[in-house]
């Protein structure tokens, strides 16, 4: 039987069949997705690849809450103020050091897992609501020593950066900087898909479905939750120096326990637990701030003050969506996304 099947061409195993279309319809995408990112800088205006280059920072730093919240299970608020450690130290060692970005960054992730570890460490000796509580406290003493320690952060006034340099040449407009920003954060995302194919990942897993089963088979919660605390704290810290990077400003306020709020409520959206999820989620609720400023503008012919209306709309509408997912799609716009092209198919 072998025989025939190596000498009539005819005949090709069923498993060499199955095989071969994926990693075909894999390099078509691919190539596909590195010719639009290298024609990206050159059709498109500044202001596509301002939010380009916010919405791949964005994408990072969900993508590391998924990592905690949707793959591990452990609800978290903090998010937003681990960023900020990651944009402190961007700018310190900027201003005091002069070391270059591309050192800066890296050492801006290390330095907010670190500080995540500290705070996951009495956090995850609790379960469910007591979590995303201790994080918010955690996020509140931050903002705190953001705003207070005067020597080293400058207080309210914040830290003012010059624009990063590679090979003499000042990265200070989105055209530059995307060169940077997107392809870390394709970096990062595809880190996290490939975690979830490792021990860690199938462990983080495990917790989120049963922990108390996962315990018995062995796994120890608090290393893994703490691992997965670590991981999600270095994704921000990473996004945060490149945020940092970015605008060029790093205040207390830049910050705040609302842009966590932002980042949960983007994994809602885009889908927990799933690495499209992250990406998903951030660029539609990177855009929606954007959506709504331009229709309340338009709307200002009857509507007095808009501007000021924008903030409190945004907090409405973040609530909104993240309420709509969890009780008519609590999947997310990828799940959405799945089944409507399965329709096609079918």
């Amino acid at each position: 039987m072998t025989m025939a099947t190596d000498m009539n061409p005819g005949i090709v195993p069923a498993s060499r069949n199955q095989a071969n279309p994926r990693p075909n319809g894999q390099r078509i995408v691919w190539a596909v997705s590195a010719a639009l990112f290298v024609a990206a800088p050159f059709v498109l205006e500044q202001y596509w690849l301002y939010w380009i280059c916010l919405i791949a920072i964005n994408a990072i730093s969900a993508t590391g809450l998924n990592i905690l919240s949707g793959y591990t299970g452990q609800a978290s608020l903090g998010q937003a103020a681990f960023m900020g450690v990651g944009a402190y130290t961007v700018a310190l060692l900027d201003i005091r050091v002069g070391t270059s970005f591309l050192v800066n960054v890296p050492v801006a992730g290390v330095v907010a897992a670190l500080a995540g570890l500290v705070v996951g460490i009495p956090s995850l000796r609790v379960k469910g609501l007591y979590i995303a509580i201790a994080t918010i406290a955690a996020s509140v003493i931050l903002e705190f020593i953001f705003a207070n320690w005067e020597p080293v952060t400058n207080g309210m006034r914040g830290l003012t950066m010059q624009p990063a340099r590679l090979f003499g040449t000042s990265l200070d407009q989105p055209r530059h900087l995307y060169w940077i920003i997107v392809p870390v954060a394709v970096l990062l995302v595809k880190m996290a898909a490939n975690l979830f194919r490792t021990r860690i990942g199938r462990a983080f897993i495990a917790i989120r479905d049963r922990d108390i089963s996962a315990e018995l088979l062995g796994i120890p919660l608090f290393k893994y939750k703490l691992l997965s605390f670590g991981l999600a704290s270095f994704y921000a810290g990473v996004a945060g120096g490149l945020w940092a990077y970015f605008f060029r400003v790093v205040t207390p306020q830049s910050f705040p326990i609302e842009t966590s709020i932002f980042f949960l409520a983007a994994i809602i959206v885009g889908g927990m637990g799933t690495i499209g999820g992250g990406i998903v989620g951030a660029a539609f609720m990177t855009l929606v701030p954007e959506l709504l400023r331009v229709g309340l503008t338009w709307s200002g012919s009857w509507m007095t003050d808009s501007a000021t209306v924008i903030p409190s709309v945004r907090i409405i509408v973040f609530g909104a969506l993240i309420v709509g997912f969890l009780r008519l799609e609590p999947q997310g716009l990828t799940e959405l996304f799945v089944r409507m092209r399965r329709g096609r198919v079918g």
